[in-house]
Order: C-alpha cells, then structure tokens, then sequence
C-alpha cells in the first residue's frame, strides 16, 4: 500500500484520538436535590389564588385519569400553573426563580457541582441532559456559575393562553435529542433515575447517584453490567 494512502487512513484515528471525552449529567437528584421544574410550578400556584381554585376544581377529573395515566393529569396542572404566560413573560418569571434557587446552596449537590467542573478542568465535553424545562435548568446553570456547558432540555412552546409542553426531554428521547446534537456516542453518564436506561445503555461507564441498593441492582440488570454508585451531599 503506498505511503501516501497508509497516512490518509490514520488520519482519522488521530483526530478521533484528540477529541475530547464526551460526560453527560442528568440534573434533577443529580446536581440539584428534587425537580427544579416543580420547585418552580409549586411557586407559581403558591403566588395566585385563582390556579389553586382551577386545580381543585379540575381534581376529580385528574384523579379519574390517574389509574391510566400520570403523564396527563402532570400536564394539565402544568397547563394551569402557565395559563395566561406569554413566551417573554415565562422567561422572566423562570430567570428570576433560577436566580432565587441559586440563592439556596444547600438546594444543590456540592459533590455533583464539583464532579462537574472538575470534568471541564479536564478538558471533557460535559452535556447536561435533562428532563427539566431548558430556559429554568439554562438560567440555574448560569446563575451557579456553570458556562460552557451544553444544554440539552425540555421545551416548552407558546400558546393561545400560554406557554404549553412542545417536548419533554425523558426517557428515550433524551438518546434521540442528543442523535439530534450530533452526539452518538459518550464515554461517561451520571443519573439517579431508572428511565434514563436508554442514555446509559451507550455508555462506557456509568454513574449512578445516591441511588438505593434496590434501584442499582434494576439499573445494572437493565444494563446486564456493572455499574459505579455514589453518594453526593
């Protein structure tokens, strides 16, 4: 084979060798305690007497639903926590609650936050993948002092009485929205969550946090391997 074409086909496997580490982070139970996106519609029916009345009206039909569904009766409650929100007014009332999160250190994981940016000193190319909404988890981030972070999230859409779910980032999509980045492959991924099965199955290492003995036993039989569990504060 002429030289010339023996360096041609390295050539690949020297960029390949140059990139950087691909780790992504799930969000909520892992770089903060709980659900950013509820701690967020709890305040919204906390600040307004009317969409606490509407919930309770709507109560026996969300219990009706539940034995079939708990993805409906969560998205009609978020429907009434965002009635009447145009997109501009949704984006400030979400900054302005990652700016008050942000406020309450011991909301967040400092183990996890530390894990994180110890991966970008390393030169890695960390992605957040996460369930929660990407303006609130965004503003969260950079409130924390997190840059250079790609995000990857739910969204929302506008609509005629206010902001409504356009994607929610959970489960397989979040393998399918990374697809969609360009991302198909990744050597490290932390989680605390059994549904992100499908976003672990591809990696080379797994992490998960502050999992029970019982969840890790059903990660790694859903994986058919071994996998690293930790403990964040």
């Amino acid at each position: 084979m002429p030289e010339e074409e023996q360096e041609a086909q390295a050539l690949p496997e020297e960029m390949t060798a140059t990139q950087p580490r691909v780790v992504l982070f799930d969000f909520d139970g892992v770089l903060i305690h709980g659900d950013a996106f509820y701690l967020f519609m709890r305040q919204r029916y906390a600040g307004s007497l009317w969409r606490k009345l509407l919930a309770l009206s709507s109560l026996p039909l969300l219990l009706l639903l539940l034995p079939f569904s708990r993805r409906l009766p969560e998205r009609v409650l978020v429907r009434i926590a965002l009635l009447g929100l145009a997109e501009q007014h949704y984006r400030a009332a979400a900054n302005a609650f990652a700016d008050a999160l942000a406020r309450r250190p011991r909301q967040f994981s400092r183990d996890g936050l530390r894990a994180l940016r110890q991966h970008q000193a390393q030169g890695d190319r960390v992605i957040v993948v996460t369930g929660c909404e990407h303006t609130l988890v965004s503003g969260i981030l950079q409130q924390l002092g997190l840059t250079n972070l790609e995000v990857l999230a739910s969204q929302l859409r506008p609509g005629w009485l206010g902001m409504r779910t356009l994607r929610h980032n959970v489960g397989p999509r979040k393998v399918q929205l990374l697809a969609q980045h360009g991302v198909t492959a990744w050597q490290l991924a932390y989680s605390d969550s059994l549904q992100d099965v499908p976003m672990l199955r591809p990696s080379v290492e797994v992490v998960l946090v502050n999992g029970t003995p019982t969840l890790c036993k059903k990660v790694e039989k859903a994986l058919g391997r071994v996998i690293t569990r930790v403990d964040w504060f």
